[in-house]
């Protein structure tokens, strides 16, 4: 198998432990791009941040003239400028069933995972632990179709679900083999992937050691 070739220099300032810097992360991992990671501390940016971004805030991609500060926009504009291996469908419906994938996974589970993170609200917080444990089960039969989300091969939905996925153990979030092996398969297959491994910060290694 022939190696990559590196692409174009680009810088990417990311928050190690946030699951949105993590699933660009992944894209860029998929993609060889050569790009500087900056592993920014979200309580003490550097002045850098805010002249390029202005909402100062994580993740933000710098190429050149560009600055992007939109995830998800990220992560579409780098399979545009990098079309191989592609993470999005050709076709426009699979495009539009990609985006919708990525719309739901960020309403049903993506928003449960902030407030874990973010609540002081320790009933608020169980609820979402809940909520969360119940939807990932109840999606788990789809992993018995196709290995990845709804796709025979890896895609940008994939790099949404499995930071997620990842973070379980700091969510609090158990997820019983016996009830969602399909899943279980899925997340260790998406781990095993080298571009995963390499997408990984130092934090989130941490995140599975026991």
């Amino acid at each position: 198998m022939g190696v990559i070739a590196k692409r174009s220099s680009m810088t990417f300032f990311s928050d190690g432990e946030d699951h949105y810097s993590h699933r660009v992360r992944i894209v860029l991992a998929e993609k060889a791009v050569t790009v500087d990671i900056i592993d920014v501390d979200p309580f003490n940016k550097p002045d850098e941040l805010a002249d390029v971004n202005p909402y100062n805030e994580l993740p933000a991609l710098v190429d050149r003239d560009l600055v992007l500060y939109e995830p998800n926009t990220m992560m579409e504009y780098l399979d545009e400028r990098f079309p191989h291996p592609p993470l999005l469908p050709v076709y426009p419906v699979a495009r539009a069933e990609s985006r919708l994938f990525m719309y739901r996974i960020q309403r049903d589970w993506a928003d449960l995972v902030d407030l874990i993170l973010s609540s002081k609200d320790k009933e608020a917080v169980a609820k979402a632990q809940k909520e969360l444990r119940e939807g990932l089960i109840s999606v788990a039969p789809i992993f018995e179709e196709k290995p990845y989300f709804m796709s025979d091969e890896f895609t940008i939905v994939d790099c949404c679900l499995a930071p997620i996925l990842w973070r379980l153990p700091i969510l609090g979030v158990e997820i019983p083999k016996e009830q969602a092996g399909p899943l279980h398969k899925y997340m260790e297959l998406v781990f095993a992937r080298e571009s995963f491994q390499e997408s990984l910060s130092e934090a989130e290694q941490d995140m599975r050691l026991d």
